[in-house]
């Protein structure tokens, strides 16, 4: 066994369950991630991303058989704890790959990058034949720029190598890796530290008469145990978020106001679909017993202002967006 690695570790994990406009629910997973991995302060890492159709794309292209598809998927899932000649030696050995094949998958696992990797991928015109291809490109360029308007693009790379060998995923996969990590005074590749991935059929599995269609975004399993050896503890661990919860008017990406409600340490909801009514939106506070909703649009944007609404009194106050968290607390405490 190798340091940062377990027999068994304690992991936690969340989800996203229902139908929502496309990539949505998947970033925000990756922002829920990176939001973490960045408030307890594990120093450098990345949240390396990829897609399920783009990887079966790819081994059409390559000359995969279609039934090596999830076989040769494990082995390319190896490829961040062996060197590529040891993976494709397996392939080849092991698996009776064609080599010619395995020296192609070789040329499109070492390619990473973010929205000019997607540009590079556009221009293969053998990928962009393939439909899964060019379904997951498609997918995969929306979650770049969904990921670029949340503020977390620093830390997201697009990596061809990614694998993640569990056949369930159906779409987006995503891991959070460590870097340069200090563990009893040497420093080591923990690897990965969550993971997951978009599984739209697996529920149908255990359920086929009435959640076939369940579409589920894993949101991720955070590996505690690789971590908590090199974490300092902390004081304030209790500044992360209350237990109170906001609704915000903003979309994704409508402008910074929503990531700035978002990053004021105040438990947060908003919708996931691309233009939500705001009277759905205010529904789902009644029904989900959310107290307060910051309510955002283009005029408030302008002016520097949001509407915060009392969601049962049905009453709204206009606030300057540096005064929006005093007056939160304020009312929350006096509630």
């Amino acid at each position: 066994m190798t340091k940062g690695r377990y027999r068994e570790f304690f992991q936690c994990d969340f989800d996203i369950a229902g139908t929502y406009d496309a990539m949505i629910p998947d970033v925000e997973c990756v922002r829920i991630v990176y939001e973490i991995l960045s408030k307890l302060d594990v120093g450098n890492f990345a949240v390396k991303v990829n897609h399920r159709q783009i990887l079966d794309g790819m081994f059409r292209v390559c000359g995969v058989p279609s039934d090596k598809f999830r076989s040769i998927c494990s082995s390319v899932d190896k490829l961040d704890k062996l060197p590529w000649e040891e993976v494709k030696q397996e392939m080849v050995n092991e698996k009776g790959l064609d080599d010619a094949a395995a020296d192609r998958i070789g040329e499109y696992v070492k390619l990473s990058g973010g929205m000019d990797l997607i540009e590079t991928l556009k221009q293969d015109s053998q990928m962009m034949a393939d439909k899964d291809c060019v379904s997951g490109i498609s997918d995969m360029e929306t979650l770049l720029e969904y990921c670029d308007l949340y503020g977390v693009q620093d830390k997201v790379v697009f990596d061809l190598s990614l694998a993640r060998g569990l056949d369930y995923y159906t779409g987006v996969i995503y891991e959070a890796v460590l870097k340069g990590v200090q563990i009893d005074g040497e420093e080591v590749s923990v690897g990965s530290v969550a993971g997951g991935g978009r599984y739209d059929g697996l529920v149908g599995m255990f359920d086929s008469k009435s959640m076939c269609l369940l579409p589920t975004v894993n949101g991720s399993s955070l590996f505690l145990s690789r971590r908590m050896p090199s974490l300092p503890l902390k004081s304030d661990l209790g500044t992360l978020r209350s237990t109170w919860c906001l609704l915000t008017r903003s979309c994704a990406g409508e402008d910074e106001t929503g990531d700035h409600v978002v990053g004021l340490n105040i438990k947060t909801e908003h919708s996931y679909k691309k233009n939500p009514k705001i009277l759905v939106q205010l529904q789902e506070c009644e029904s989900a017993g959310i107290p307060l909703a910051v309510v955002i649009g283009g005029n408030e944007i302008e002016r520097g202002v949001v509407k915060l609404r009392d969601v049962e009194l049905r009453e709204e106050v206009e606030v300057s967006r540096d005064d929006l968290l005093s007056e939160i607390r304020k009312r929350l405490n006096s509630s």
